[in-house]
């Protein structure tokens, strides 16, 4: 486990912002690792270097710093999938973010179904992207939006998701930065067929 020192009165006070991405970054690890329910906020102070009831002044508690997480990544993947990049990159850009934290809490939230509702207006969003792309030509028209979405961000989440059917079909190792590039452009490349980009 990874234990930092725990920044003095006077620290916390001078500098609430690094104390805040603190908690955040040591709670993408701990959420990412055990899920929403099986994760304790005394383990992500720990983890952080801080008093646990910072959590509560911070977020309000964990359901909060679980929901500031969630908004922390909407935005990042909002970027990420700019319609000014092409689906194939964006694509591309999220089989990446299995080897992360937040791609491994993205997963648990999934598997688990415990957490707090977060990701329904972002996707959402998500859908009326694909459904511009559909008709900027990027994509065939009689695809459901919806549907597509699903089905690519399965497709992105694959080595994350399964590792162990992925390892035995490719005798790789999908948790390694050179099998996410190697994945990443082969479904670069099915969404280039898609649209018929090849």
């Amino acid at each position: 486990m990874d234990q930092r020192r725990s920044p003095s009165a006077s620290e916390r006070k001078r500098d609430p912002e690094r104390t805040r991405a603190l908690l955040l970054e040591a709670a993408a690890a701990e959420f990412g690792a055990k899920g929403y329910a099986a994760t304790r906020t005394t383990d992500i102070a720990a983890r952080a270097g801080v008093n646990k009831q910072l959590i509560s002044y911070y977020f309000g508690g964990k359901e909060g710093l679980y929901k500031e997480l969630a908004t922390s990544w909407h935005g990042t993947a909002a970027e990420m999938a700019s319609p000014e990049q092409p689906l194939d990159t964006v694509l591309a850009g999220f089989v990446h973010t299995t080897l992360t934290d937040h791609g491994r809490l993205w997963a648990w939230s999934n598997l688990a179904d415990d957490s707090p509702p977060t990701d329904e207006a972002f996707l959402r969003a998500q859908v009326e992207q694909m459904r511009e792309r559909q008709n900027a030509g990027e994509l065939p028209a009689d695809l459901d939006p919806g549907f597509l979405l699903l089905a690519l961000m399965a497709a992105a989440s694959a080595p994350l998701t399964l590792r162990h059917t992925a390892r035995q079909i490719t005798g790789e190792d999908p948790a390694t930065p050179e099998f996410a590039t190697k994945y990443a452009e082969q479904l670069a490349l099915l969404v280039r067929h898609l649209s018929g980009r090849t």
